[in-house]
């Protein structure tokens, strides 16, 4: 076995035997990994609690001769308090998670993703209004980072620029925006186009920052339905956070 160090997010958790618990991790530079934490579930452990899903710790980790890594320490970075406080945040944080539980693969280093993650979880700590952009924003800019970016500055379809028709539905397998002509999936109206438009294009902060942005609902629904249509799965959490 190896010894290695590494920075993660804890994406989940599920019990092993009587007092070790298998966490998964979002790591920085090993990808998603698999590991057992010994004797965390014991109520003298106080290692368990550094390794709660939405924690972001320094870890030291053993490279295991089976599929499971096993941690050896971890002290944490940032524990998310006020997302863990809040239910509403909390929900939607764990959204986030398990996107990206489903996007990342085991031993593939993303540190783009991770970045990605710790700053979403970052922005939605620090959010003191309407916090559901923020899960949004995190799955359209996730598909980005998947190759998978929504055309919407024209038909996704036909390809016409928006310039010469306009944009009245949204299907992420058919690229994106749609034209009249070419329409089918969800009707999207101007608003949530022109939001959509500001969160890619780096406007996301000033968009938290308005009390009700025009188009939010609509672009919590339409970014929800890219990204389990990306996935080819339903996102349990996310249905839970907003009730869709």
């Amino acid at each position: 076995m190896s010894l290695y160090r590494d920075n993660g997010v804890v994406l989940r958790t599920y019990k092993m035997g009587e007092a070790d618990r298998i966490v998964v991790l979002l790591t920085e530079h090993h990808g998603k990994v698999r590991a057992v934490a010994k004797g965390v579930r014991r109520t003298s452990s106080k290692f368990g609690a550094r390794l709660e899903p939405l924690s972001n710790a320094a870890l030291l980790m053993w490279h295991g001769r089976g599929e499971l890594d096993i941690v050896n320490q971890a002290e944490v970075i940032d524990h998310f308090r006020p997302v863990r406080e809040d239910l509403t945040k909390m929900t939607q944080g764990l959204s986030m998670l398990e996107s990206v539980d489903q996007l990342a693969q085991e031993a593939h280093a993303d540190p783009r993703l991770y970045t990605m993650l710790v700053g979403a979880l970052r922005v939605l700590a620090d959010a003191g209004g309407d916090s559901s952009l923020v899960p949004a924003a995190f799955f359209l800019k996730a598909l980005v980072l998947e190759g998978a970016a929504p055309v919407l500055g024209g038909c996704g379809s036909c390809g016409r620029p928006d310039t010469e028709v306009e944009l009245v539905a949204f299907d992420l397998l058919e690229g994106g925006a749609l034209c009249r002509s070419c329409r089918r999936g969800r009707p999207i109206s101007e608003d949530a186009l022109v939001l959509m438009r500001r969160i890619l294009g780096g406007e996301l902060a000033t968009a938290l920052r308005e009390r009700a942005p025009a188009g939010a609902p609509e672009v919590v629904a339409l970014a929800t339905e890219a990204m389990e249509s990306h996935l080819d799965r339903r996102l349990r959490t996310v249905h839970s956070a907003y009730g869709l």
